[in-house]
Order: C-alpha cells, then sequence, then structure tokens
C-alpha cells in the first residue's frame, strides 16, 4: 500500500546554464509530494498504517522544508535545476523514511519532475 503527503515551500533560484529567462533570479511556489510503500504495520502506534502521517511530516519539515524554504536555492545546489533538487532531497530523506519510493517535486502547477526508488538516480542519491 502507498501512502503519500505533500508539503510546500518558496525559493528562489538561478539556473547558470539556461539559454533563456531562467538564468536570471527567478522564485517558484514548490509543492513536494512524498511517497512510502509497505505492508501495514501491525504493532505499536502506527498499527494499521504503512507509516504515522506526523511522523513524514515531523521528517521531511526538518530535512527538507526548513532548509529550502524562503531560499535562494543556488546556496545548497550549484544548478538547482527541479531535476537536481528532487536528488538533494531523496538524498535528506532516504535514510530517515526507509519505505520512501517515490518524489515528485512541482515546479510549477503544470509541470514536475518524478524520482522513483528503482531509478539509478535515486540509488545514486542515497549512496
Amino acid at each position: 500500500m502507498q501512502i503519500r503527503k505533500s508539503f510546500t515551500f518558496e525559493a528562489a533560484h538561478v539556473l547558470p546554464n539556461h539559454p533563456g529567462k531562467c538564468s536570471r533570479l527567478h522564485g517558484h511556489s514548490y509543492r513536494l509530494d512524498v511517497t512510502l510503500e509497505g505492508p501495514l504495520q501491525a504493532h505499536g502506534p502506527a498499527a494499521g498504517m504503512v507509516e504515522d502521517f506526523e511522523v513524514v511530516s515531523r521528517v521531511v519539515k526538518a530535512a527538507v522544508i526548513a532548509e529550502l524554504d524562503h531560499r535562494s536555492l543556488n546556496e545548497l545546489i550549484e544548478n538547482p535545476t527541479a531535476e537536481n533538487i528532487v536528488q538533494w532531497v531523496w538524498r535528506r530523506l532516504a535514510a530517515e523514511l526507509p519505505l520512501l519510493t517515490e518524489l515528485t517535486l512541482w515546479e510549477t502547477r503544470k509541470a514536475c519532475v518524478v524520482l522513483g526508488k528503482g531509478d539509478p538516480l535515486a540509488r545514486a542519491s542515497a549512496g
């Protein structure tokens, strides 16, 4: 079974290699969808759940949102494309959320990047 939780953050960036308007400072209202997959827990406080949404929120807010929200992403990521940002997020979450199977980062309402556990970039990011 899968669970999914969405988060939002505001951030600015410059794409240094982009030939168009994205080479200038601009910002986005990002949405991050975090997907976990696994069996339902049989015991403990999360019995009947894949993972407690409160746990997911606590981890994502501390490891990702607190770092990215209202920030110039170029301070953290050399070339902060959506693809590079989602790999950065994966590195921050994979160890804390072992059931993590997919991240979807929406840069705009119509454009997103998806990184799944089976993707070689996810495996490279985790190591």
